[in-house]
């Protein structure tokens, strides 16, 4: 038996040089010393102990010795009759009776290993399918030279010294994080070897259902086993038969296939940009049926100024078409069980548009809109790359530069203070926005940041005025504590109480008036259709969706300069104009360049005249990493380039 196995895998192997033949490909095992320095191999290097390593990954061999003795795929190439295929029958028999149990020895660079002892035992494993190979492996690591594959490879070593395992890999360095996130843990919180066997065996798992699905996305399966989980969440993985996962990847192909794309979301700056197509003629004169709209929040607008403001703006909506629109409102779906829970309630009551409010209702929003698809889903949220459902934001960092111009006139040489609810997409782009305000017309001013989501308002506050700053750019909406409601916007904040200066304001109802009547006279698509990328809706003071409100206790003149920046910015005048420098003094924005919109989404540094760091993951509180899991950022840990 032992000596078929042998002519079986000698058929696999010649079958492997013929396909590799005919790609053009080196039909044989690649070898580290090709790409590697003999001298380098025996520096800059870990040795661990003996552990289980994927098959998969095993893909050479350290020395040109036996290269030639297998295909690439590690099947023997050497004829029946030789001491070569007797070693392996013997091998192979071994493996039947009791198991081969002696380690390999390899050596691992950027995550793929090279055999130095123990190629049979490979090439037997292999033909038998198994899983995993024990090895005793060395580590080496490769040059820090700023590439991609380098910078994917070093967060893939983080991963793996938490969980300590080799398998997903992902096509994005952040991926590596957003697993951890997404299964409850901390940043560098170590895996307990049951959490590492049971996620092991739920990738496996997973492996054989995508492949049975025949998906044929560029992506490889940990992407695939990502948007999985961040759409039905890692427990329903475990509790699905193959079967059931096999029908699930099929309804996020789309999203899959997203995660190969360079440009993954498409931005509407503008509603004038936002519609599908262009509005029918019977669409204008056929009448219509009301069209119901839900509104979900993850709080209330008697605890929540961010609800009270969406609020607004669905009785808004109702103002302006009557009997047209019928909205329903459903509060407090603080959890994935509750917003799922929700979500279903609306369809079933008839809603055919459902807008979810809050960052935090992402993850239910999205698996709604699978299950759903002849259902619009629209989630409050910036930078997110799903084609399901569609996002919005408004461009609020245009009114912080026009807040933070007004602070710079009042500071004289005194600091002033500003305090940011989460690091999340959008909201770093206000701080610089404010902050860049502030040094146009007071080059000399520092703005001293803190974080609302680090121990609340009050002990941000009380951190700014203990360093004698009085000039506070507070929160973006209204917070509450039982009954009583903390100011928002610029204030003077001291012994005396708080004196308003000027203050944002969210026009929802401008931006849900204009998303409805687009699905109204048709030019909006209703229903979900393939496309190349996700669509967030970004719009800003040229659409009337946020603006600016000054009290009358600021200078006539202040309030002039105000409304003269206003009227620019709408206008097409770019806060973001180099030369922009961060605060570790380097030129990220040259001059007279300015900052694309996808960029200005993407901020993870800070600009040179703040005094304050993007908090990390594990100083949040429980709603701040709840936002962060969904649509953080990290601070970059990278120089920032031109």
């Amino acid at each position: 038996m032992p000596e078929q196995y042998y002519k079986d895998a000698l058929k696999l192997g010649q079958r492997e040089v013929r396909a590799c033949a005919a790609r053009g490909e080196h039909p044989y095992l690649p070898l580290l010393d090709d790409f590697v320095p003999a001298e380098r191999i025996g520096k800059n290097t870990t040795l661990a102990a003996p552990e289980w390593i994927p098959a998969e990954l095993i893909v050479g061999t350290r020395s040109a010795n036996r290269a030639n003795a297998f295909a690439r795929n590690f099947m023997p190439l050497l004829g029946e009759q030789t001491e070569f295929a007797g070693k392996w029958a013997a091998l192979c028999k071994a493996h039947i009776d009791e198991g081969i149990r002696d380690p390999i020895l390899c050596y691992e660079y950027m995550n793929r290993f090279y055999v130095e002892e123990g190629n049979k035992r490979v090439s037997v494993l292999k033909f038998f399918d198994a899983p995993t190979i024990y090895a005793r492996v060395i580590r080496i690591l490769p040059e820090q030279n700023g590439s991609r594959e380098v910078e994917l490879y070093n967060a893939f070593l983080q991963f793996n010294k938490c969980s300590g395992l080799f398998l997903p890999e992902f096509s994005t360095p952040q991926s590596y994080a957003k697993l951890q996130r997404l299964l409850g843990k901390e940043p560098d919180e170590i895996w307990s070897d049951d959490e590492r066997r049971d996620f092991a065996a739920a990738y496996h798992y997973f492996r054989e259902a995508y492949l049975s699905a025949g998906q044929k996305a560029d992506t490889g399966v940990g992407d695939a086993m990502l948007v999985y989980i961040e759409v039905y969440g890692y427990q329903d993985l475990r509790g699905k038969s193959a079967a059931e996962i096999k029908k699930s990847v099929l309804k996020v192909r789309e999203e899959i296939s997203l995660k190969s794309e360079d440009s993954q979301i498409e931005l509407k700056l503008d509603p004038q940009d936002s519609v599908d197509k262009p509005a029918g003629i019977l669409s204008k004169v056929l009448p219509k049926p009301a069209l119901k709209v839900a509104f979900i929040h993850d709080k209330t607008p008697e605890t929540s100024g961010w609800t009270l403001s969406h609020e607004a703006g669905r009785l808004h909506i109702e103002r302006v078409f009557g009997s047209e629109v019928e909205t329903k409102v459903y509060c407090n779906a603080l959890d994935d069980g509750e917003a799922d829970d929700n979500l279903e309630q609306a369809i079933a009551d008839g809603c055919t548009v459902i807008f979810t409010t809050s960052p935090r209702l992402l993850s239910a929003s999205l698996r709604a809109a699978v299950e759903h698809p002849k259902i619009a889903v629209l989630n409050c949220s910036l930078n997110t790359s799903h084609r399901y459902i569609r996002t919005y934001y408004a461009r609020m960092y245009e009114v912080k530069f026009i807040i933070g111009a007004i602070a710079g006139t009042l500071a004289q040489s005194n600091d002033v203070g500003y305090i940011c609810d989460y690091p999340i997409f959008g909201q770093v782009a206000g701080i610089n926005a404010f902050a860049l305000g502030v040094q146009m017309v007071n080059p000399l001013v520092k703005v001293r940041l803190e974080w609302s989501s680090v121990g609340g308002v009050e002990a941000a506050t009380r951190r700014l005025r203990d360093q004698g700053i009085k000039l506070i750019s507070t929160q973006d909406t209204k917070s509450f504590s039982g009954s009583t409601g903390t100011s928002f916007g610029l204030a003077i904040i001291d012994d005396n109480g708080e004196t308003p200066l000027a203050r944002p304001v969210w026009k929802w109802g401008r931006y849900y008036e204009a998303i409805i009547r687009s699905i109204r006279d048709g030019s909006f698509q209703l229903e979900y259709e393939e496309s190349s990328r996700a669509i967030n809706y970004y719009w800003g003071l040229s659409a009337g969706v946020v603006d600016l409100q000054c009290f009358n206790v600021l200078p006539e003149s202040v309030r002039r300069l105000a409304a003269l920046l206003r009227d620019s910015i709408r206008s097409g005048v770019e806060p973001f104009i180099g030369p922009l420098f961060n605060q570790e003094g380097k030129e990220v924005v040259g001059d007279g360049q300015s900052l694309t919109a996808e960029q200005i989404i993407n901020m993870d540094w800070l600009v040179e005249n703040i005094v304050g760091a993007i908090p990390k993951y594990e100083e949040l509180d429980e709603t701040g990493k709840a936002t962060a899991d969904v649509v953080g950022v990290e601070p970059s840990t990278k120089d920032n380039q031109k």
